[in-house]
């Protein structure tokens, strides 16, 4: 682990400078106050895990990435059990003064000692700054998962996050609204056709690769895959299993999934990839384990540096914004995540089995490990294809 004592913890990046023997207003002992962060977050595998929960903490997301790096690399940011390297942290947001380590030190109180009276004083300044219902929901969940640790190790006595979510408005049920908006399957193919016409540029080289880059975008999504999730996949990530082209995705908690490719994504997948080698002149990587080709990302910029999620997000609006009539009234609601959402509702409104769908998107609400298990999963236990047919069943836009 890495030496946090050595690494200067600015939560109090947004308030005045304090004083110069005080670097943690309200905490008399800060190094330890480290050491129980780093505990708790290196406890997550997957380093973008610890980049949320950090970042809405307040805590810096330089420092918490220290915590996956390889030995003697603490300044790579990378998880050392794949090599990759993490995204850059969002920029503050309209909420950044109000992350809780933040709203501590204003009031100089130490975490530790905070009660379930400072965290309803919290979320009632979190809400009266104009953070939503689900937005609070995060935040105390995330802040509950915090205290949960500390009172396991005995730095706490109790939860002070552990409160009743029903009193406070911020339980969730079925009747909850999603505000992600529906995308059909027209609209999916209307996307898919607007990312095959933008201009990009007048080298002819250049917008081939553009192009092909734009609906090999929109292709990966439709199959259901989190943002992060196709920032962060790697060349050698697309392979082939039981006679099958999949990605090797890992999602929330580490966890690895197949994810069948359709016809569709296929299809998008290889023509990106032909422009980009003939772009950059380089060759079709060796299989997996062969060579260290591999760590090459699936989806690059022209450079060949790895696209960020803003990126992506960015590219996504730009072809939501030329994609016609299909998209009218909600093109500017079009995110990567209501691809995602368009996936399982689509795939449920085809009829396909609750589980399938669950271990398609890797969500964690699956009880069972057997979906997971790759000996029990195949293409005939992935709803891929219903939502890939649905999709070219659809009347053009």
């Amino acid at each position: 682990m890495t030496d946090v004592s050595d690494a200067a913890l600015a939560v109090v990046e947004a308030l005045p400078t304090p004083a110069a023997d005080e670097d943690w207003p309200g905490v008399a002992d800060p190094d330890q106050l480290r050491a129980q962060l780093a505990d708790w977050l290196s406890g997550y595998a997957n380093p973008g895990t610890r980049r949320t929960y950090a970042y809405a903490l307040g805590l810096p997301i330089d420092w918490v990435d220290t915590l996956g790096a390889p030995p003697g690399d603490a300044s790579t940011g990378t998880d050392s059990a794949r090599s990759r390297p993490t995204p850059p942290p969002a920029p503050p947001g309209p909420l950044h003064h109000l992350a809780w380590f933040r709203w501590c030190a204003r009031r100089r109180l130490d975490p530790r000692a905070a009660t379930a009276a400072d965290v309803k004083a919290w979320l009632h300044a979190l809400a009266a700054a104009g953070a939503g219902k689900r937005t609070r929901q995060r935040m105390l969940s995330t802040l509950s998962a915090l205290y949960s640790h500390l009172a396991e190790i005995g730095v706490v006595t109790a939860n002070p996050a552990a409160l009743n979510r029903s009193r406070l408005g911020l339980s969730s049920t079925a009747r909850d609204a999603s505000p992600t908006v529906r995308l059909t399957p027209t609209q999916l193919k209307a996307l898919l056709l607007a990312a095959g016409r933008l201009h990009y540029t007048t080298d002819r080289r250049l917008a081939r690769f553009y192009t092909t880059r734009a609906v090999a975008v929109v292709a990966l999504l439709t199959l259901g895959l989190r943002i992060s999730e196709l920032t962060g996949l790697n060349r050698d990530d697309l392979y082939r299993s039981g006679g099958e082209d999949v990605l090797r995705i890992r999602g929330k908690g580490g966890h690895h999934r197949e994810v069948y490719l359709t016809d569709l994504a296929r299809e998008a997948l290889t023509a990106y990839l032909a422009e980009r080698d003939a772009l950059t002149g380089a060759s079709v990587p060796a299989r997996r384990g062969r060579t260290a080709a591999g760590t090459t990302p699936l989806i690059t910029t022209r450079t060949g540096g790895r696209c960020s999620r803003a990126d992506l997000h960015a590219l996504l609006k730009r072809i939501a914004a030329h994609a016609g009539p299909a998209l009218d009234g909600v093109a500017d609601r079009v995110h990567p995540h209501a691809l995602r959402h368009a996936y399982v509702t689509i795939a449920l409104e085809q009829d396909a089995p609750i589980q399938h769908v669950r271990a398609d998107v890797g969500h964690a609400s699956i009880a069972t490990t057997q979906l997971y298990d790759r000996g029990l999963r195949s293409r005939t236990s992935s709803a891929a294809d219903l939502v890939a047919a649905a999709i070219a069943a659809a009347p053009d836009p």
